[in-house]
């Protein structure tokens, strides 16, 4: 498939990037520095602010799916800013699929984080990364597109397992809220092929 990576320098874009590759897939990584990705011969690069909608616009043309894995630390509007430019952009190519980045704990899955993750990460010192998500999140779920947002724990920097929970209850408080970045893409990877989460927001954690 020709896929659309935005956020593609980041830990989770990077991993996508990886393993769309080594799928087989044609992968387009945009990014302000995304020439720093040319490294393998299906790999395009487009280097360009996701902020500015012409530059995404001008990006976007003839992807089957597009994968939104922004991050902007803990400060900015980056995420949301950023998605509400790529959506229309995709609105006014006519491209469908978009497979969206967002954290464990925004809306009925604020039920799986314990007391640190709800008061003092999220609550205090993220709040304004947590607001960002899901400012994100409703422009997604605002959009007609064929979306998926994928929320996932905290990310270790462990290796790809392919062994983790998806689609929990918002009310389960088994998950461990750590997942490893390479099983974050593999996830996400999935459901390019996988209708069951399409206008769904799951979870995924160990």
């Amino acid at each position: 498939m020709k896929l659309l990576v935005f956020g593609a320098t980041g830990s989770i874009g990077s991993q996508i990037i990886e393993q769309a590759l080594e799928q087989g897939h044609r992968v387009t990584a945009f990014s302000r520095s995304a020439s720093k990705l040319d490294f393998d011969p299906n790999l395009e690069t487009v280097e360009g602010n996701v902020l500015d909608f012409d530059s995404v616009a001008e990006a976007m043309p003839d992807y089957e799916a597009v994968f939104v894995a922004l991050g902007a630390g803990s400060k900015g509007t980056v995420r949301s800013e950023g998605t509400r430019n790529i959506i229309g952009a995709m609105q006014q190519q006519g491209v469908r699929r978009l497979i969206c980045l967002s954290t464990l704990g925004v809306g009925e899955s604020r039920g799986n984080l314990n007391f640190f993750w709800k008061y003092i990460m999220f609550g205090l010192l993220l709040r304004k990364a947590f607001a960002d998500h899901q400012k994100q999140e409703q422009l997604v779920k605002d959009s007609d597109l064929d979306w998926t947002i994928v929320r996932p724990g905290a990310f270790t920097d462990d290796g790809l397992t392919g062994e983790y929970k998806h689609g929990f209850p918002g009310d389960d408080k088994s998950v461990e809220l750590k997942i490893s970045r390479a099983d974050v893409a593999d996830f996400m990877l999935k459901q390019l092929h996988d209708d069951q989460y399409l206008h769904k927001t799951p979870g995924v954690s160990y």
